[in-house]
């Protein structure tokens, strides 16, 4: 059932609602027909991020919260850092900040939440003093409301490979306070085809849209050099 969003308020989350952070984040995963296309959280790695090591904002509806998003600055020495999926190394990697997990609670869906909540919260990185100079994330294939998101946003699409316990992800970057690109030619490849886009990329190709058509989802591939 969709909720009147004009209730809706803003708030940056601390560690005292880390409660309701996990009881939200537990009903959203335990709502989704393929539990495989979103990544938790662990209860550690919300307590990094509230204190001090990115920036969470919510959503509450009478001061119930209802949906949340995150950014994590993460370890420049992390093995899996997102910032080598587009060639970063050594001190550029402290350049880089994640869009970590957004959930909205599925009886307020429908009201474009998720896109909301990024506009919002880049809004606050974009105004704040800090070193960030990226955003980046990562999303399954076919997870299509998150796909919509980061294109929405103007993130591109720099790498797709497996992750998180042998997961295939898409790596999304946008370089912060640079307004989105427009293309006058893309080459259109099914979001199915996994090997042609794996190509494309490594030829230095960027995903940077999608459309359904024909009832298949396609990712739309251009290079910027």
């Amino acid at each position: 059932m969709k909720k009147p969003e004009q209730t809706l308020t803003y708030e940056t989350l601390s560690v005292a609602q880390l409660e309701s952070i996990l009881s939200l984040q537990k009903t959203v995963i335990e709502a989704l027909p393929d539990q495989r296309v979103l990544q938790p959280l662990s209860e550690e790695e919300f307590l990094f991020i509230l204190n001090g090591s990115g920036l969470m904002i919510g959503l509450f509806d009478q001061g119930e919260l209802i949906a949340f998003r995150a950014l994590l600055a993460p370890p420049v020495d992390a093995d899996d850092h997102l910032g080598k999926d587009f060639g970063l190394s050594g001190k550029e990697l402290a350049n880089v900040i994640y869009q970590e997990i957004s959930v909205v609670h599925p009886d307020y869906r429908g009201q474009n939440l998720q896109k909301k909540m990024a506009s919002f919260i880049m809004k606050e990185l974009e105004t704040a003093e800090h070193p960030y100079r990226y955003v980046c994330c990562t999303v399954a294939p076919f997870n299509i409301p998150s796909l919509k998101d980061k294109f929405a946003q103007g993130m591109k699409i720099v790498s797709m490979k497996a992750k998180y316990g042998g997961h295939l992800r898409y790596t999304f970057m946008k370089e912060i306070g640079q307004p989105a690109t427009r293309y006058s030619h893309a080459i259109s490849v099914p979001m199915a085809d996994t090997e042609r886009q794996q190509e494309l990329l490594r030829q230095g190709m960027y995903g940077v849209g999608m459309a359904l058509e024909k009832k298949e989802w396609v990712l739309f591939f251009v290079d910027e050099n």
